[in-house]
């Protein structure tokens, strides 16, 4: 099996949410010392945009997209290690903190945006759900992330977002980090009244969202 071959056969097992197929492509592809990030861009990262077009289309819904994320990220899992160990890991477009904020459960949307993060890209470092405030900036400023994303499934906990937001203003480090929002009642609205940097209404809108403000950071 050549490359070509390879790839095409990780999109198919992303699409089809074969998770088993995925990760023993992952393994196999470490085993031939194949270029990793070219196996994420070309397989990986091929197929989770195939399911995010299908998702888009009305041709898949939110249990595929899921599947097809959960598919990824555990192939992901597999590979990241093997990136760490090399000058590959210089390649990442910037550094992800992300997690649902204190008080909230919630994580599959949560979840979704950081493997779709992951597959585009980016360094994700995922702090999980009920995350304390206090340590979204803490652990940002240790890994010195990029961004911070911030899920809130709740009214109630919407109000954590803001929270964040001021801790990086009263530590003097709202400068040093992009926010970005999301969750089911977060909206664009809310997310200018805060000062938060950005908002996602779903996972490939927090990718795109991610991108441009990384694009603003650099510039």
């Amino acid at each position: 099996m050549d490359k070509k071959d390879l790839y095409e056969r990780i999109k198919r097992a992303i699409v089809v949410g074969n998770r088993d197929d995925a990760e023993i492509l992952a393994k196999e592809a470490i085993q031939r010392d194949f270029n990793l990030m070219e196996v994420i861009e070309k397989g990986y990262i091929k197929g989770i945009q195939r399911v995010g077009e299908l998702w888009e289309k009305g041709e898949y819904f939110l249990p595929e997209l899921i599947t097809g994320a959960e598919c990824m990220k555990a192939a992901i899992s597999i590979l990241e290690p093997e990136i760490k160990k090399s000058e590959i890991r210089k390649r990442f477009k910037g550094k992800i903190v992300i997690g649902t904020v204190e008080g909230d459960i919630h994580d599959i949307g949560k979840n979704l945006v950081a493997a779709m993060l992951a597959a585009n890209g980016f360094e994700v470092f995922d702090l999980g759900a009920d995350v304390r405030l206090e340590k979204f900036i803490e652990e940002a400023n240790r890994e010195k992330a990029d961004l911070i994303c911030l899920s809130a499934l709740l009214t109630t906990t919407m109000l954590g977002q803001k929270r964040v937001v001021e801790l990086a203003k009263e530590r003097n480090l709202r400068s040093r980090f992009k926010i970005l929002v999301g969750g089911a009642p977060v909206s664009q609205k809310w997310a200018e009244d805060i000062m938060a940097d950005g908002y996602g209404e779903n996972a490939m809108a927090a990718v795109k969202v991610a991108q441009r403000l990384m694009g603003k950071k650099d510039e």
